[in-house]
């Protein structure tokens, strides 16, 4: 017996969702509470995957001496000598109160708290008290549908003879709830992630593929880039419109004053040196007219800041990629940009570019390749055993017969690694789908701390939600669910304590069963592509190969990349003629004693070598990087590549460039840098 596993896992879990919160959130920007909630969300999730495997290991080791009982009456031998001890093996009383914490913590999160809290962050009231009670009201919009399915399943176990309902009862109902609904939104997830995740990985290993692929991606995105400068000009118009009516001293004029502060620097020099058209109304406005323009200001400059995200990412990984097409090519194998980056000591060291070429150029397409091979394997087995799992005899579920082999050996570190594989795929597929979709434009996970607590609180309540479905889903495909394969077998802690179906007779007798097999169904549509066929034919764009429309917007991309690399490069030049001239500045004691003239006409020739030499530099495609050493410049201080520089530092709350650290006090009331 010991508690070195569960304790291992318990800390793997945070760290991993303590670094994962750090790199798509940000600490010292977002609300405390906010931070704090997805956290527990994400930390929830996690622990379920990562300690669900040592229950399973656990239910064996009982199950062994469940049925070894009757041996050890008739002898003298103890059924714990016969059945081998787990290493990871607890008291049984560990795992019933780590689930019911872990799972009721959870669901109280994502039904109840972070709801709220997501109505709260987009509300445009300025009170506490408004903005609560906006949220209670969008929520009791979105719950209402809700109640009234439970009220009226309520009547029907009521009604119906036989049941009593009790609290173990009522529970049940809540749990059958949420996990049908996750079980429902699994089935689409998975449907579409286990041909798509091998299919990606496949087609990453195809240069070209990936390339016009980005084009694709580039064309979209800055057509959406343009809709939501567009958006942001009309909401700015408005406001500017609001600010000529309202003076200081008006009554309105502090939630005026609100919503200015929620506009960035730029903006707001942009907007005062805007000429509003001679028919724009000047009237004074009501509140509630304010409050719907401080909710489409926080609206649409979330989305700005997100789509300013989305293309500097996407710009960079164009990049990257037309210079791992142009180094396949290299005589010399040494990795060359057209932008480079300044690496540390350490990564130049372990990671030269030697090496780099070797990595991206070679070794990266087979990895990808190998990857997408076993990841179509798993899925093969996955979906067969989804579709046989309910068969008890013979037994056609891949991952029940192994483990059911495993069982008679003892082998439980053959049970353990098969659990973590299978649960890990499932939610790598489940959890990257989900991060895929760009609802409305309104939910994104950008990396290097720029996500918004809106996208945030979603990622997490789409992990409670998710998780609890999936793990059960999982104990049902290797025989551990008695009410799925209607066999008396010792169930896990979790199991137990999740509950089942059996309360409402629809769902434990056809929808928990049968619905997983629409995976296959889900599976054959994607591998066929139709959903993006039929959401091209309706004007939603796709990326489908041999279609026309694809073909232009690839072309279109292609062309507005060669233009941002102008532009670039143009950064590049400007700032390498900057950093002369300080150069300069820095000896100008040296010239004190000189003529003026002569210093000005040795800067100006100053200017112009290094223009020239600039020009130069950036026209070489061959990268044999003779004339000109670009490794001493790093990129990483133009503008593209600088989010808070572009969108505006004013966004942000109370933050120090230096330290990256909360400075001052607090905002007056939660969520109110949103």
């Amino acid at each position: 017996m010991s508690y070195t596993p569960i304790i291992f896992n318990i800390v793997l879990s945070f760290v991993l969702s303590s670094t994962t919160l750090y790199r798509y959130g940000n600490w010292f920007r977002h609300h405390v509470i906010v931070t704090l909630a997805v956290l527990l969300a994400w930390y929830f999730s996690f622990l379920i995957i990562f300690i669900l495997p040592l229950d399973v290991i656990s239910t064996v080791f009982r199950q062994c001496l469940e049925e070894n009982v009757s041996f050890e009456l008739n002898s003298s031998v103890n059924a714990s000598t016969i059945c081998e001890e787990p290493w990871s093996h607890v008291p049984e009383k560990v795992f019933p109160n780590l689930w019911r914490t872990v799972y009721w913590s959870s669901q109280f999160l994502t039904w109840l708290i972070m709801p709220m809290m997501q109505s709260y962050s987009k509300a445009g009231d300025f009170t506490i008290k408004g903005k609560l009670k906006s949220a209670l009201i969008d929520n009791a919009i979105y719950y209402g549908s809700y109640l009234f399915i439970c009220g009226i399943l309520l009547i029907y176990l009521a009604l119906k003879p036989g049941i009593n309902l009790d609290w173990q009862k009522l529970k049940a109902i809540a749990s059958s709830a949420s996990n049908t609904w996750g079980l429902f939104l699994l089935v689409l997830l998975l449907g579409y992630a286990f041909v798509e995740v091998p299919r990606s990985l496949w087609n990453n290993g195809n240069l070209i593929y990936v390339l016009n692929h980005s084009y694709f991606k580039v064309a979209k995105l800055s057509s959406d880039k343009c809709e939501a400068e567009e958006t942001v000009d009309d909401v700015l118009e408005s406001l500017q419109a609001i600010t000529i009516a309202v003076k200081p001293g008006h009554t309105l004029y502090q939630h005026v004053e609100t919503i200015m502060q929620k506009v960035p620097v730029e903006l707001k020099e942009k907007m005062n040196r805007r000429e509003l058209p001679d028919d724009t109304p000047v009237d004074a406005p009501s509140e509630k007219s304010l409050i719907r323009l401080h909710k489409q200001v926080i609206k649409s400059l979330q989305i700005l800041q997100r789509t300013e995200t989305r293309w500097s990412i996407l710009v960079e990984k164009v990049f990257e990629l037309e210079d791992i097409a142009k180094n396949l090519t290299s005589r010399e194998r040494r990795f060359k940009r057209m932008f480079p980056k300044k690496k540390n000591p350490m990564t130049r060291f372990f990671y030269g570019s030697k090496l780099e070429w070797y990595w991206k150029c070679i070794l990266q397409n087979y990895t990808t390749r190998v990857l997408a091979l076993l990841a179509a394997t798993l899925s093969v087995a996955i979906v067969w055993s989804e579709v046989t799992f309910f068969n008890k005899q013979p037994v056609l579920s891949i991952f029940a017969v192994i483990v059911n082999v495993a069982k008679k050996n003892y082998d439980y570190f053959t049970i353990e690694v098969l659990s973590r594989v299978v649960i890990l795929y499932f939610c790598y597929c489940a959890y990257s789908t989900v991060l895929k979709i760009r609802l409305l434009n309104l939910y994104y996970l950008a990396p290097y701390h720029q996500t918004n607590e809106y996208s945030l609180i979603f990622s997490g309540m789409m992990l409670c939600r998710l998780t609890p479905p999936l793990c059960l889903n999982f104990l049902g495909l290797i025989h551990m669910d008695s009410h799925i394969i209607k066999k008396q077998v010792l169930e896990t802690h979790y199991t137990q304590v999740m509950g089942h179906m059996d309360v409402i007779g629809i769902i434990s007798d056809g929808f928990n069963v049968y619905f997983p097999m629409a995976i296959l169904a889900f599976c054959l549509s994607t591998y066929i592509s139709i959903g993006s066929r039929v959401l091209s034919l309706c004007g939603f764009h796709q990326f489908v190969g041999d279609d026309e429309i694809t073909s232009d917007l690839v072309d279109e991309g292609r062309e507005i990349m060669k233009r941002e690399k102008r532009k670039r490069q143009r950064a590049q030049e400007s700032f390498v003629r900057r950093r002369e001239m300080q150069d300069r500045f820095h000896n100008l004691s040296r010239y004190r004693g000189q003529n003026a003239n002569e210093m000005e006409r040795e800067m100006q020739e100053t200017r112009s070598s290094t223009s020239n030499l600039m020009r130069d530099a950036v026209a070489l495609e061959s990268y044999d990087g003779t004339k000109f050493n670009t490794d001493e410049i790093d990129t990483s201080f133009l503008p593209e590549n600088d989010i808070d520089s572009r969108f505006g530092i004013s966004t942000h709350r109370n933050l120090a460039d230096a330290g990256n650290r909360r400075v001052g006090p607090p905002p007056r009331g939660i969520f109110d840098d949103v």
